[in-house]
C-alpha cells in the first residue's frame, strides 16, 4: 500500500502505537472526527514499511467511496482474503470501522486465526461496547488521539512559544486541518462551525436517530456556556422548562451520553478526598477541541477562566492522566492527575492579584496532607518557584511541559 499524503510527525501517538506492533492484539485508534487518526494510521504504516520492507499493508478507508461494497463483518473477511499476500507479514488497517455492521464479528475471528496484524479507527465510543468488549477482553489495546497539544499546535503552525500564540491556541483549538487555514478568524470559526456539524450529523444525530436537532444543540451550547462548572441533567433540565422546552432528565442524561461517546465532550466525575468516594451526581465536562466550543458561543475574554480549565485537562489527559475533581471540606481542587502510582494536584485561575486570591488557590492544596505534587496554574507574570512547596506554573509553560 502506497499513499502520496504528506503529514506533520506526531510522535507522542507513533511511539505508544508502535509498542503493540505484531503483538496479536487488535489496535484501536479513537478519538473525535478530524483530530488527525488517519494521519496517525498513515505515520504507522510507514513505520511498519520502513522496519519490514516486504510488509503488505491492506487498507480500507470507509470515508472513500471505493470501498462503500464493504458493508458487514463478512465483505472484510472476505476483502482480506482476496487480497492478502502469502509469505509476508500481513496487515489490515480499517478507517472508520464502526460504519461497518457487526466489525467486531470479522476482527475476532481473524484475530483468533493470527495471520494479520489489525489496527483501526473509531470515531465513537460504541466501537469499544458490546461485543468487542465483552468477547475480546484484553485481546484489544485503545489509542486515544487527541486534538493538537499545544506544542504540536505550535509545530504544525511553524510559531513561537510566546502569549500571543498561546492565546491564538486557546481561540482556534487544534484540529490538525487548521494547518490548512490563515488565521482568519471568519475563515477559522466558518471551518470550526462545519466540523460541528459533522460530528453532530454523524456521530450523534444519524447514529442515535435523534430527532430533537435543536434540543441538542441547546444542549451542547449549555455545555459551552458552562464550560468547567458543576451541574446535573436535572438542573439542565429545569433551565430548559424556563426556556420553554420541557425535556425529561432521561431524555437529557441520554444526550449527553452521546455527546461523550462521540469523544466531543470529556466527563470528568468529582472524588471526595477524604472518603476516597466518588460522587454520583453533579459533574463537569469539558470539551475535546477549544476551537469547537468557542464555534458555539464565541470567544469571550470573560471565560478565561474556563479556558485556561478546559486545556490544562486536555493537556493532562494527552500525557494519559486520569483526572478526577477534588472535594475536600466542601473546597473544590480543579484536578487530582493520576498515572502509574502518581498524583498531581492542580489548581487553575486566571490571575493572583491578591493576598485572598492567592489564598484560595495555594490555601485548599495546602490542606491536602500526602506529599504528591501540587501546582497552582495561572497567567500571572513571572509565575515560577513554589510557595510552601506548591509549584506556580504559567499556563504557557505548563502548557509546554510533559509534566
Amino acid at each position: 500500500m502506497v499513499h502520496n499524503k504528506k503529514y506533520i510527525a506526531r510522535p507522542l501517538y507513533i511511539k505508544k502505537a508502535l509498542k503493540y506492533a505484531d503483538k496479536n492484539l487488535i489496535k484501536i485508534i479513537t478519538g473525535q472526527r478530524r483530530t488527525g487518526k488517519s494521519y496517525i494510521m498513515l505515520q504507522i504504516m510507514d513505520q511498519l514499511l520502513k522496519k519490514d520492507p516486504d510488509a503488505h499493508i491492506l487498507y480500507i478507508d470507509k470515508e472513500l467511496m471505493k470501498f462503500d461494497f464493504i458493508k458487514t463483518a463478512s465483505d472484510i473477511e472476505d476483502y482480506f482474503f482476496a487480497n492478502r499476500k502469502e509469505n509476508s507479514k500481513n496487515y489490515l488497517f480499517i478507517d472508520e470501522v464502526q460504519e461497518i455492521r457487526e466489525f467486531e464479528k470479522a476482527l475476532r475471528s481473524l484475530l483468533n486465526q493470527n495471520i494479520v496484524d489489525i489496527w483501526c479507527t473509531g470515531s465513537n465510543a460504541e466501537v469499544l461496547s458490546g461485543e468487542l468488549a465483552d468477547k475480546l477482553s484484553g485481546r484489544y489495546i485503545e489509542i486515544h488521539v487527541h486534538s493538537l497539544s499545544y506544542n504540536e499546535f505550535l509545530t504544525f503552525h511553524g510559531l513561537d512559544n510566546n502569549n500571543d500564540n498561546m492565546f491564538k491556541y486557546l481561540k482556534y483549538g487544534g484540529l490538525p486541518g487548521l494547518k490548512n487555514l490563515s488565521f482568519d478568524e471568519d475563515v477559522i470559526f466558518d471551518y470550526l462551525k462545519i466540523v460541528n456539524d459533522t460530528v453532530l450529523l454523524k456521530d450523534i444525530v444519524k447514529r442515535h436517530k435523534i430527532r430533537n436537532v435543536a434540543m441538542l444543540e441547546n444542549l451542547i451550547k449549555f455545555i459551552a456556556d458552562n464550560t468547567g462548572s458543576l451541574f446535573s441533567a436535572n438542573s439542565i433540565s429545569k433551565y430548559l422548562k424556563a426556556q420553554g422546552q420541557n425535556i425529561s432528565v432521561v431524555v437529557i442524561n441520554n444526550y449527553i451520553s452521546y455527546i461523550v461517546d462521540s469523544y466531543y465532550i470529556i466527563k470528568v466525575k468529582r472524588t471526595d478526598l477524604q472518603g476516597k468516594r466518588i460522587f454520583e451526581n453533579n459533574d463537569k465536562y469539558y470539551f475535546e477541541d477549544l476551537g469547537l466550543r468557542n464555534a458555539w458561543v464565541g470567544y469571550q475574554p470573560m471565560h478565561i477562566n474556563k479556558l485556561i480549565e478546559n486545556v490544562v485537562l486536555k493537556h493532562l489527559i494527552v500525557y494519559d492522566y486520569k483526572v478526577s475533581v477534588g472535594n475536600l471540606k466542601g473546597k473544590e481542587i480543579d484536578f487530582i492527575a493520576e498515572k502509574s502510582g502518581n498524583k498531581i494536584y492542580v489548581q487553575c485561575a486566571y490571575l493572583l492579584p491578591d493576598e485572598k486570591t492567592r489564598e484560595r488557590e495555594f490555601g485548599n492544596l495546602l490542606k491536602i496532607s500526602d506529599n504528591y505534587r501540587k501546582m497552582v496554574v495561572s497567567l500571572d507574570e513571572p509565575a515560577g518557584g513554589n510557595i510552601e512547596g506548591i509549584e506556580h506554573w504559567h499556563l504557557r509553560d505548563f502548557l509546554s511541559s510533559s509534566i
